[in-house]
């Protein structure tokens, strides 16, 4: 039997082995995930709404024990970890919230009644990553089962613990047998039948953009709907008439947060000319005094890489003997740690076109708006961004200027359950959250009542 071999990567030990599920097994989860489907989409919305709030009571109740997985497996600061799974029971509140205003419409037509319908979709495959396991599962979960359908989750092959343990408070919450199953296992096979099985109606992954590339073509030969979540190289705008020193302090985060491992990091840094020098010895500092440590204490900003190989894809971007603006200190010993790092460059250099993945930015100077938004498209990615000054006007059109699906200004803020999220390009296809997220598990279908004799 093949296993998923579970590390913990600030100390490189064993934490878990755990059976990986295979194609039968897959397949064996769809039809009894078919079966509870059908009786959870029959409940009134008002008893299925009431499940889903018992199971965020529950979840809640088991918040520091969900977070202290997630600091195990995943390497995740605490302070973080209890962050995400505080917005998993957040994310399962405000679908219950929904269930009742999943409405549709009345259409006004001659000859009689039109109506529409918010039909569930069935089962909803759900493929989460290893950055984010417990929020990005949350993500589709939670507005899936409001909706009225059934759930496979597969998480990432390193971060499987906190979805099983998602998956036993649910049954212990009362959600019925087979309605919300978790199949730890390998992309290729696990990944692949979930893809690939008539059963699924729909997907739903977050990952790299190639493998994204790979599940859409699949789903394709089955006409079957996927979101995706895919890569980013997002921006960090600063413009000269910016509170520059709010902006340097601010940008060691938006980089370094989850060690750089975020689809949304501010991995670009655009500067203007004219306050670039300023900037630059403000960050140094800010960068420098971030908390790399043990993930175990509340006072560690930054934890480690999720694992040695790619450990090894974020040095390629950056070897020992290239020059870095600005380099931070990491543990020595065991553990897949790597030091924040600053270069300087251009737009068009490496470190400022692919997505690295890890704690790496790259500052570009710019002189004019034109050219900021120039250098902030010149990307296939579009995910998200953010843009520093204290002009409302140049705000408004630099963000509709930039061609991403989340903006932010004075800010870094990506990510809120309440307001859709998702992006341009090749960052991905549909949204996510906010108040259409139920919609997104669902078929529309419309019915006209004939009322002429």
């Amino acid at each position: 039997m093949h296993e998923l071999h579970v590390l913990n990567p600030a100390t490189e030990e064993l934490i878990a082995t755990i059976p990986a599920a295979t194609r039968q097994d897959v397949h064996a989860a769809v039809a009894r995930a078919a079966e509870a489907q059908r009786s959870w989409s029959a409940l009134a919305p008002g008893d299925r709404a009431r499940q889903l709030r018992r199971f965020a009571a529950v979840v809640d109740a088991h918040l520091e024990e969900l977070a202290q997985l997630e600091v195990r497996e995943a390497g995740h600061p605490v302070g973080n970890a209890r962050w995400e799974a505080g917005n998993a029971r957040d994310l399962l509140e405000y679908a219950a919230g929904g269930v009742e205003r999943l409405t549709g419409a009345q259409i006004p037509v001659a000859g009689g009644l039109n109506v529409t319908f918010h039909e569930p979709l069935g089962v909803v495959a759900v493929i989460a990553p290893w950055n984010f396991p417990m929020p990005i599962a949350a993500w589709g979960l939670a507005p899936a089962l409001a909706a009225g359908n059934a759930v496979l989750l597969k998480p990432a092959e390193t971060t499987p613990l906190t979805a099983l343990r998602l998956a036993e408070l649910g049954l212990e919450a009362g959600l019925p047998e087979g309605l919300f199953q978790v199949l730890p296992g390998a992309g290729p096979v696990a990944g692949d039948a979930l893809v690939e099985h008539p059963g699924v109606a729909k997907v739903v992954f977050t990952g790299s953009t190639a493998v994204g590339k790979q599940i859409m073509a699949k789903c394709a030969a089955g006409v079957k709907r996927v979101t995706l979540e895919l890569g980013g190289k997002s921006p960090n705008i600063v413009f000269a008439d910016a509170d520059v020193e709010r902006a340097a302090a601010a940008a060691p985060g938006s980089f370094l947060d989850n060690t750089g491992q975020d689809c949304c990091a501010r991995s670009r840094i655009l500067v203007q000319r004219s306050v670039y020098d300023r900037f630059m010895e403000l960050l140094e500092p800010a960068v420098t005094s971030f908390v790399v440590g043990d993930p175990a204490d509340p006072a560690t900003q930054m934890g480690p890489l999720i694992s040695a190989a790619h450990r090894e894809r974020v040095r390629s971007y950056v070897p020992e003997s290239a020059p870095a603006a600005i380099r931070g200190e990491a543990p020595a010993g065991k553990g897949f740690w790597y030091p924040a790092t600053v270069l300087e460059g251009g737009p068009e250099d490496r470190t400022a076109v692919e997505e690295i993945f890890g704690p790496v930015a790259v500052v570009i100077p710019f002189e004019d708006e034109a050219e900021a938004v120039r250098i902030a498209n010149a990307t296939d990615y579009g995910l998200s961004g953010s843009l520093w000054t204290r002009d409302v006007s140049r705000a408004l059109r630099v963000s509709r200027a930039v061609t991403a699906g989340n903006l932010s200004v004075n800010s870094h803020s990506s990510v809120r359950y309440w307001t859709p999220f998702g992006g341009f390009g090749q960052s991905g296809l549909g949204r996510e959250l906010g108040p259409e997220a139920l919609a997104a598990f669902t078929e529309t279908k419309n019915v006209f009542i004939s009322t002429e004799e």
